[in-house]
């Protein structure tokens, strides 16, 4: 056992400037006497606890990480090999996890590896390296794996779907992915993302399998469901979920059609497309649609025929009122998770692998959630009005 605490030597070391933490600082010698005296004391109430005879058999030192900085540990040892110390187990090397949850806390802002690394040395003089970050960061792997599979509500009174792109290495060569992403708005008005699934190309036939992921973890009704003019969604959605209204996003329309329009003709064609989307009705907005085409059919005939073929999804929201149409119109609840997303991995080009990602874009939805505490505005009025729209299928959910 090393000689007790020198207080009056340690206030001379303070006073001449030498730290308290970190690499030799003043206190990492009253730590490690802490420690030490604690793990005796354990061991000799285990001698006097152990039946057979038994004895102190000398010490094994490890090094140990603290918060405050490194010291070599001498544990205690008992010739008969039963002492298992509960203050620092014998496969422990940190007082705390308050460096790994520092570590996780600056990983799911975005940080890289290096950063990392500099902050933690920064805060507590140790030095980590890329590989032990990385194995600190993947042991969210099997959370985020039990968060995928977890089982959800029965309904879903409204649903987002939509996707991300980014680049991973695969096979020495970066290939894109695309990330699947959905968000639920449940029964009492409260945003949960529902799941998250990686695959090669954004396509239908991968919504499809997302979609029976749901329903297999116990979605059995949605009512309405808001995605972008992928084609082939709404097929995939009623393949499925068969009761479910499709809304077209109408954001998502109208950048698509001013894409086919001219530069000196987009501000004119836009102003002419806005009482579309912005009509009181369903009829409203059709005569509008009509004098669109009449001004700009003969110009842009294929972004009118985009417009009428889409038609019956991207003006379902018409026909309920503006407490349920704000939340229907667009994708922007959905892509404003995709934006927390862009943040978190602006400064990385590409991923090494997919549970790089994966894991980042998790704790990101962590941190998203914890901000999603009260429901969306006017949820009680529009949650009462889509009861009378789906009778059937809302009032036992709602004990009406």
């Amino acid at each position: 056992m090393n000689d007790t605490f020198d207080f009056k030597q340690a206030l001379k070391e303070i006073q001449s400037g030498k730290p308290f933490t970190g690499k030799d600082g003043v206190l990492m010698p009253l730590i490690k006497q802490l420690v030490e005296s604690a793990l005796t004391a354990e061991l000799d109430t285990h001698l006097k606890e152990t039946p057979e005879a038994n004895r102190k058999n000398g010490t094994t030192s490890k090094t140990i990480k603290t918060p405050s900085g490194n010291f070599e540990l001498a544990t205690p040892r008992d010739r008969n090999c039963t002492f298992e110390p509960q203050l620092v187990k014998k496969h422990q090397t940190s007082l705390s996890d308050e460096i790994e949850r520092k570590i996780l806390g600056l990983f799911a802002l975005g940080n890289g590896y290096r950063a990392i690394s500099e902050h933690i040395a920064d805060l507590y003089g140790i030095e980590v390296s890329a590989a032990a970050i990385s194995a600190v960061t993947d042991k969210i792997i099997p959370e985020l794996r039990e968060w995928q599979q977890r089982p959800l509500e029965k309904l879903y009174p409204v649903v987002w779907l939509d996707a991300i792109h980014y680049k991973i290495r695969e096979d020495s060569r970066y290939v894109g992915k695309t990330i699947y992403t959905v968000l639920g708005l449940d029964l009492s008005g409260h945003k949960e993302v529902l799941g998250l699934y990686l695959s090669e190309n954004e396509g239908a036939n991968f919504w499809l399998g997302v979609l029976t992921d749901l329903h297999n973890r116990g979605v059995s009704d949605i009512l309405i469901a808001c995605v972008d003019g992928l084609k082939g969604f709404p097929e995939a959605i009623a393949a499925i979920f068969p009761q479910t209204e499709t809304q077209l996003c109408i954001v998502h329309q109208i950048r698509a059609s001013l894409r086919y329009v001219a530069t000196k003709d987009k501000k004119a064609f836009a102003a002419d497309l806005k009482p579309i989307y912005c009509a009181e009705s369903r009829e409203g907005a059709e005569i509008a649609l009509d004098a669109l085409e009449a001004t700009w059919g003969a110009k842009y005939a294929v972004v009118i025929k985009s417009w009428r073929d889409k038609w019956v999804n991207l003006s379902l929201f018409f026909r309920y009122s503006k407490e349920i149409r704000r939340v229907i119109y667009t994708t922007n609840p959905i892509e404003a998770v995709h934006r927390q997303f862009r943040k978190l991995t602006k400064t990385k080009g590409a991923f090494p692998n997919e549970n790089s990602l994966l894991k980042l874009l998790y704790l990101g939805i962590l941190n998203a959630q914890k901000k999603w505490t009260m429901p969306i505005q006017n949820w009680g009025l529009a949650v009462s009005q889509l009861a009378i729209y789906f009778p059937n299928r809302l009032d036992n959910m709602l004990g009406l």
